[in-house]
Parts: C-alpha cells; structure tokens; sequence
C-alpha cells in the first residue's frame, strides 16, 4: 500500500426544483422591474451568462416573499444534509464500497452555518462509524471544490487504510434578496444554483492519483469576492475586475504552482475548472493559453447547472473522469474564490 491518495468515484446530487433561465429573468422584470430602472438595465445579464437552467432547494414562488435569515439557515440545513446523503450514496454505488468503510469525511460549504456540524449530522443520519475522523471546512467560497479536495487527499495520505469521503454542498440561490437592488445581487440571481458532490478518496484502489494541491492568495484583495451578512442573511460581494484579474493574473501563478512540480502548462492534458460565469471561462481560456472553446466540459456544467459556488468544480471532474474523451493523463484541477485565492489540484492517471 503506498500513500497516495487516489480517487474513487466522484458523484453529485442536485435538488428537485428546476430554474429555467428564461423565467427567472422574466419574473425578475416583473417584480422587480418597476421598482428600479437598475433592474432593467441589468436585465440582458441574464442571457449573458452561458446558463441555460439551474436548481434550487426551494420553488421559484418562495424568492417572491421576503426571508429573515434564521430561515433561510433553516432551509439550508435541511436541504444542504438530503443532498449530501444522496451524493454519498451515489459516490459509494460507483466505488462499489459500503458506508460503514468510511473513516474520514471532509466537508465543504460556505452558504450556511451548521453547529453540529454537516458531517456529524450525516454520520447520524447515515449511521456512520462514531470513529469517523471529521473535518468542517467553511469560508472557502468558489474555491472551496479544488482546496477541499487536495485537503480531502492529504487525509487520505496521513491514514493509507481509511476510505476519506469529500463532500462539498452550496445553496446559493438562497441568498437571493428581494429588495435588493444592488448589481452585486442581481449578479448572484443571473449566476446562482444549489448543488452537492461527494468523492471518495483512498490509497488502496486505482483511481486518478492527487498528486500536490496548492493555493496562492493575492495581496490586498479581500474585497474582490465574499458574504456579507445583515439580518437577512447572506449578501454576494462580486468585483467587476474578476475576469480581469483572471486574465492578467493567473497565468504566472499556475506556472508556478506546476514549476514546483517540474512541469508546464504543456504537461496538463486537462483542464478542470470551475465555471464561474461566461466571461470568467473565457479569461480562463487565456490564462492557460488555451484554444477558445476548449473547456466544454466547463461550459456545459454552468449552462445546466449554474454557478454553485464549491460545488460546480467537483461536477466538472466528475464529467472529466466518466466521458472517457478525449483521453488524458494529468489534469489540473483549478477554482478561484474569496481571499482572493486560486486553489489547485494535480492529478494524474
């Protein structure tokens, strides 16, 4: 048995309400519309974004009413512990393995508060092990999928018998305000989707190998990317400078991430990267000197699903380990969020 942790399954989970993307910006317009001449000019967003649909843990006639955020915790709670069940589930069909062998759970959410903790509550839920190792990880925002799971591996590494389970889960459609007019949250209703991912990690199976994670955070640049939180709950802080800096920015710092490893960005195969929105795969797409048009697995996964904050990289990889095309030998995993942080994981085959 080595200690390299490799990975089992990858497997996600979505809730049962369908957003088109057309309607939400039908219904924005009428409900908001006439209240703010804002509205209106930020109304093209919408079918600017790459989204074609979306999901939400809750029907489109709850955003017409006005949610304290007890309330909206509440839901979270509740929905954000169905989706991870179901993700674990499936992740563990696809491994072929059995609850009672997980040993380790490593989670991921920043769309919600939960004290007890998600992973003890899904150990109760799901009759774990009591000697389940847990580790909760919040704040980490859209980069909270790629940094998760390279700290997902790096359990696996330090307990080369335990199967690890990482699960990363956001209801970001829940901050959706009302009266909110501000173009950071119309924003966050163009982009935002709800959605889970589990992936099982081990040492002892075959699977892609994690072989180094890594982040950088970028001086003075706290304000790029975050929550407020006001009695309402959770309000969205988005730069206009996001593609930007990913254009001008990244690629110096992904070259240097995979210099350490004595590579190029020749050497990656595959690019795994989360979608944050249409402008932002496009500035990818330039960082990483790529053809444009070349991240559809990216592409794909936002124009079904949105932007999911964490979750959204994790359905990228899970699409990239099972279309089997075109082939590829080592991927870098990749998702920018709050700090401002880029997060990295390499994989290999």
């Amino acid at each position: 048995m080595t200690n390299t942790p490799r990975i089992l399954a990858v497997a996600s989970a979505v809730p049962p309400f369908l957003l088109d993307q057309d309607d939400v910006a039908r219904r924005i317009s009428l409900a908001l519309g006439p209240r703010s001449p804002e509205i209106v000019r930020l109304l093209p967003m919408f079918g600017n974004t790459g989204i074609g649909r979306r999901y939400s843990c809750v029907p489109i006639e709850w955003y017409e009413r006005t949610h304290d955020w007890p309330e909206r915790n509440r839901i979270y709670l509740d929905s954000a512990l169905d989706l991870l069940e179901k993700a674990t589930r499936s992740a563990l069909e696809r491994a072929g393995r059995h609850a009672e062998e997980i040993g380790a759970i490593v989670v991921v959410s920043t769309t919600g508060i939960a004290t007890p903790s998600l992973d003890a509550l899904l150990m109760e839920r799901m009759g774990l092990r009591r000697t389940v190792k847990r580790l909760p990880i919040f704040g980490l925002g859209c980069a909270g999928g790629t940094i998760g799971l390279a700290r997902a591996a790096t359990v696996a590494a330090s307990e080369p018998g335990e199967l690890v389970l990482f699960l990363v889960v956001e209801l970001c459609a829940l901050s959706f305000r009302r009266d909110d007019f501000t173009k950071s949250n119309i924003v966050a209703t163009a982009l935002f989707g709800d959605g889970a991912a589990a992936a099982l990690l081990s040492c002892a199976h075959d699977g892609p190998a994690v072989v180094a994670g890594g982040e950088y955070t970028w001086p003075s640049s706290l304000d790029v990317m975050g929550w407020d939180v006001t009695g309402e709950g959770l309000k969205a802080i988005f730069s206009r400078d996001i593609p930007n800096l990913v254009t001008t920015h990244l690629h110096d710092i992904a070259v240097s991430f995979l210099a350490e490893r004595n590579l190029t960005l020749d050497d990656v195969d595959r690019f795994v990267c989360h979608p944050g929105g249409a402008k932002v795969i496009d500035a990818l797409e330039s960082a990483y000197r790529l053809e444009p048009g070349t991240l559809t697995e990216s592409r794909d996964v936002l124009h079904e699903y949105g932007n999911m904050s964490a979750a959204t990289v994790m359905f990228v990889l899970e699409r990239t380990m099972t279309n089997g095309a075109p082939p590829w030998k080592r991927a870098l995993v990749s998702a920018l969020g709050p700090g401002f942080t880029a997060g990295f994981t390499l994989l290999e085959r």
